[in-house]
Parts: C-alpha cells; structure tokens; sequence
C-alpha cells in the first residue's frame, strides 16, 4: 500500500499548492481520498487522470471536492480524444444532496457510501467515523488487509478518533492549529491533539495535513513531538508513505 500527498493545506492552496487530496496505490488500483483546489494540476505528476480507477469524498467543503468539476472535464475530454467510455466512480455520503449530486458526470457517477457500513473499493476496505465539523464530513480507515490508514478528514478533538485509529500504520490527521489555539468552533485540531489521539491509539507514524496558512508551519511538528514519540512528518506535495 503506497500513498503519495496530492494536497495538503487547509482552506486554500499556497502558490503552487493543492488541498486536502491522497492518492492511494496497491496492486495496480489507484483510489484518490478527496479532490481538493489544485489537485488536479498536481495529481498529474504522479498519475494520469486516465488512470484513477476511484475516487472517494470525506465532504463536501470546497478545499475537498474543488477539482471534482475539472477531474469531470478531463475524463470527458479524454474519452472524446481516445474514444473511450470509462465511467469514474466517485464515492460520497447522501447528507449533502446537492455535493452528491455534483459527483456524477458524463463521465463519472456519484456512488453513496453508507458510513455505518464498511465499504470495498478495489483492494481497499473502508470504515467511516462522523466527525466534529460544521458539515456532515467522515473520517476513514483503510485497510488492504495486510496494513491500515486512517485518514481523520477535518475534525475537531474528540477521543473517539483514538479507538477509531487503534494501532493504524499511519494516521493522517487534521492540523490546521498550533498549539495553545482552539479550532473547535472551525472543525479543527491543534498539533498537540492530533498528536495525543497518535499516542493513545498508538499509531506507528503520523502525517500532520491539512496546515495553516499562517505562522511557521515547521512549529506543528515541534508540538507533536512533545506529545507522540513515533516516527512523525509534515505533510509536502509529493511525501510518499509505504507500508512494510
């Protein structure tokens, strides 16, 4: 299981950037985890659109789902060049009819994950967990079978994350604070929060994502370390985690 960050920052991309988007590998099946502004642009580094096999929405929060409209044009474009008809499946929840609506295309089609159920997706199987958000928005854990990441979406602190990511190889968590600051009222966490739910569910590695666009972004880990002594890195576009 390979995983490559597409899109890191929260809110917006900094020049050059993309938001909340992961490209997910195992055996020649390639999942995208949300479709953040900017992704696109930086997906194609790594993979072509062409050969995404799924796609998979925590929400429906423009820093999420704000390339989904260009990833659309772009299998339509595609197809019309090559003559081909490959539908895209894009998995979403229902509680936002109008985000779920937007996933279905010519070219790609709106698939409702039901978040009290596991869901399989090529080799990949997914548990959710509703976070702390002003949106319905769902965390996810990912198993091949073999290993597991858990992907916190956006949220606030709750201690439920911790039996939810228990003993995962990687946690990708929210860290759009530092420490000392509250994002509770935003639907965020602090370094050190995202770093206590690592300690206690003892993770193996955890990714901080989703960063500031303030202050000294390099500061979040410093905080983490204090709290969780596991191996721990700062989300970069490009950083690849590979299970053993």
């Amino acid at each position: 299981m390979k995983l490559t960050v597409i899109g890191y920052w929260g809110g917006y991309p900094a020049a050059e950037g993309a938001t909340s988007s992961y490209l997910l590998e195992k055996d020649d099946f390639s999942l995208l985890i949300d479709v953040g502004s900017g992704s696109l642009s930086a997906l194609q580094k790594y993979k072509a659109v062409s050969e995404l096999d799924a796609v998979i929405v925590s929400h429906y929060h423009h820093d999420h789902i704000a390339d989904v409209g260009v990833l659309q044009y772009a299998r339509l474009v595609q197809n019309n060049v090559t003559g081909g008809e490959k539908v895209l499946p894009i998995y979403g929840h229902l509680e936002d009819e109008h985000g779920f609506a937007s996933l279905s295309h010519d070219y790609t089609k709106g698939i409702a994950y039901d978040p009290k159920q596991s869901l399989e997706v090529g080799p990949f199987t997914i548990t959710f967990f509703k976070t702390k958000h002003p949106v319905p928005c769902y965390a996810m854990r990912v198993t091949d079978g073999e290993n597991t990441l858990v992907y916190t979406a956006d949220s606030s602190y709750t201690s439920d994350l911790i039996p939810f990511s228990k003993d995962a190889d990687l946690l990708i968590t929210d860290c759009n604070y530092y420490a000392g600051l509250d994002g509770s009222k935003a639907g965020h966490m602090t370094s050190e929060e995202g770093a206590r739910i690592a300690s206690d569910a003892n993770v193996k590695a955890l990714l901080l994502s989703h960063l500031p666009q303030f202050g000294d972004i390099n500061q979040l880990m410093e905080e983490a370390k204090q709290i969780y002594k596991g191996e721990i890195n700062l989300a970069a576009k490009g950083f690849i985690w590979k299970s053993l």
